[in-house]
């Protein structure tokens, strides 16, 4: 377990490159004041636990089902996420997941063109 304070939830699309997910995770954390070292998970839809261009980012990965992204009631849902992966989130429910019990989201959807990024503050220990 770890006691890292935050998680990162990423979604994307298949035209995402690892250098858009790397640019967007970190301008995001830049912009709300979060050290990289306070993250301690990246979370994500299951499709892409092993995907490359999130494993590269060098921190553990867990991924959600869309049935279990779909149970997170999130600020910002989408139509178009849930036809392309069928959950209105990814990386806001990802992050939520993620971030265990208690979680709080202090950073809604971020979006570029292919990627999306939130961050969840944990509510406990991470498993």
């Amino acid at each position: 377990m770890t006691t890292a304070r935050y998680v990162v939830g990423i979604g994307m699309s298949g035209a995402a490159t690892s250098g858009d997910v790397e640019r967007l995770v970190a301008g995001t954390l830049r912009l709300a004041g979060i050290a990289p070292g306070e993250v301690g998970l990246l979370a994500t839809h299951d499709r892409f636990t092993h995907d490359p261009r999130v494993t590269g980012l060098g921190l553990p990965v867990v991924g959600f089902s869309a049935e279990f992204l779909s149970g997170v009631v999130v600020p910002t849902p989408s139509d178009a996420v849930r036809g392309a992966v069928g959950a209105p989130s990814v990386a806001e429910a990802a992050a939520l997941l993620g971030a265990a019990p208690g979680a709080e989201l202090v950073v809604a959807k971020q979006r570029s063109s292919r990627v999306t990024v939130a961050v969840a503050r944990c509510g406990g220990e991470l498993s």
